[in-house]
């Protein structure tokens, strides 16, 4: 089980307050605003210590340096200077990147890993020292408390767990596996996430970077969208609509073609020639770079799950979904609508299974029954509870003593009856598939890390054959180096693969 890209919402003490005059320092003009820049700071150091919490760190001290080095040779050269910047790389597979008030920027490891050059990275990290420099985040608040308005509502599936007591699990059960986060950056209007696109091509212009590089970053992006595409119709499914994630959001074609022209126009003012793009000296950094989940947050590896700390695998039926959250998996069926959810259980929920029930279901009546799951010592709950309406529903649940000691609630939810019964026999297989790591399970649960290595003479079909990636490994492997669309490395040119840790 892994941190999810969440986003924390600022405060609604914020929210409430009246607005002041504040210089926005882009523009130079006078803007009304909920926060001025000590409100800023003082939120944003809030929700930094919950950030770290929610999604944790990635423990490498040589790429936390190198990315807080860069970020604050950008940030000497932007329009705020003067905040106390931090930079921190978080732990997450997503390829992401966002910014909170007063300076607090974060990249994932996962964007990382697809970035191909210095350049390209301090693309991405001027572009959010650019929601800073500009306040977006400020606006942001200033138009949520003029309007009123939240900001994302749960999926189907989310909603009929939330309200059968699994808190979070609106978040799990999403088609996003980044939603919050996703509509935090989507919040911006389009004109802010267009303005950060240009504040990050000035801020490459001003340390001597080519501005064409946000094009490179940009493009990168769209080429996630082709590739999602393409996964999407190689498996029967179909493609993705776009990725804006909200109908905010900028299409990247759009944002193309807008930093195309920025681009040119700080090309032409520049005098004298940009330096090198930093590719020697970034792609180094990423040789042993986890790629995709790690070890201690659980491994996906086709239908199956393997969590080496917990010491348990689970797998999914055929054509069934698994999404990872931080205390909490789900095993979505195809159009999800029906899930079973393998909950961790809380320390202080009790320490038999009626006490962790009562805690986490709150059932008004029901009975257990004593049985095993692989050999694991497990009690089976089915009751009833009543939902946030009022009105009476049945809910199942099974408590699993794991492995290592961990209790484990697994919990079958459906948008309704009917939907659970339909559901009914692949949550049965779902949950009867729970078990202790074998052998086998643990060999499978290695996790993959990236590696830099000469360009073959048999290019990227010679690399994918020995590639751990199981779906389309030529694709994903032109995808990380900046090839999808076509052409081909020289010979002998450094690339990146991903291989498996020893």
């Amino acid at each position: 089980m892994r941190h999810t890209l969440t986003l924390i919402a600022l405060s609604s003490a914020l929210l409430a307050g009246c607005g002041t005059q504040v210089v926005n320092p882009v523009t130079g003009k006078t803007e009304r605003s909920v926060m001025d820049e000590k409100t800023e700071l003082a939120e944003g150091r809030k929700a930094h210590e919950q950030v770290l919490q929610e999604y944790g760190v990635y423990p490498d001290a040589r790429v936390q340096t190198y990315v807080k080095q860069l970020g604050q040779k950008l940030a000497a050269q932007s329009h705020r200077s003067t905040l106390p910047w931090t930079f921190t790389v978080l732990d997450s597979p997503e390829v992401n990147a966002f910014a909170l008030p007063g300076g607090f920027v974060y990249v994932t490891r996962g964007l990382m890993a697809y970035m191909n050059s210095e350049a390209e990275l301090a693309g991405v990290i001027g572009h959010e020292i650019g929601h800073v420099t500009a306040r977006h985040g400020a606006q942001r608040a200033t138009k949520q408390q003029d309007a009123g308005l939240g900001v994302l509502a749960a999926t189907v599936l989310g909603a009929v767990l939330e309200g059968q007591g699994i808190k979070g699990a609106g978040r799990i059960a999403s088609d996003l596996s980044q939603t919050v986060a996703a509509g935090y950056i989507a919040s911006y209007s389009r004109e802010q996430e267009l303005q950060a696109d240009g504040l990050g091509a000035e801020y490459l212009a001003r340390n001597q970077y080519d501005p064409g590089h946000m094009v490179d970053v940009i493009s990168a992006l769209k080429n996630q969208e082709r590739y999602a595409a393409d996964q999407a119709r190689a498996a029967g499914r179909q493609a993705p609509s776009g990725a804006n994630w909200l109908s905010s959001h900028p299409s990247n074609d759009q944002r193309l073609k807008d930093i195309q022209r920025v681009a040119e126009h700080y090309r032409a003012q520049q005098k004298s020639s940009y330096g090198d793009d930093g590719r020697a000296r970034y792609l180094p950094l990423l040789n042993g770079l986890t790629f995709g989940e790690s070890a201690d947050q659980g491994l996906t590896r086709g239908q199956h799950f393997y969590h080496v700390p917990l010491g348990f695998a689970v797998t999914a039926p055929e054509g069934w979904k698994i999404q990872n959250g931080s205390d909490t998996l789900a095993l979505i069926n195809p159009d999800s609508s029906a899930g079973l959810v393998v909950k961790v259980v809380p320390k202080d929920a009790g320490q038999t299974p009626e006490e962790i029930v009562r805690k986490v279901i709150q059932p008004t009546q029901g009975q257990f029954q004593n049985t095993q799951l692989n050999g694991l010592q497990a009690s089976r709950f089915t009751g009833q509870r009543r939902n946030s309406q009022g009105q009476l529903q049945n809910v199942e649940a099974t408590v699993v003593s794991g492995p290592t000691g961990q209790r484990f609630i697994l919990l079958p939810s459906g948008r309704d009856t009917q939907t659970l019964q339909r559901a009914r026999t692949g949550l049965q297989q779902a949950e009867n598939s729970f078990r202790p790591l074998s052998a086998a399970d643990r060999n499978a649960a290695r996790p993959w890390v990236l590696q830099t290595t000469p360009y073959p003479k048999g290019g990227f079909a010679q690399l994918a054959r020995q590639s751990p990636l199981g779906d389309m490994p030529e694709g994903q492997l032109r995808l990380i180096n900046g090839y999808y669309t076509g052409g081909e490395p020289t010979v002998g040119q450094t690339v990146k693969v991903v291989g498996t840790a020893r």
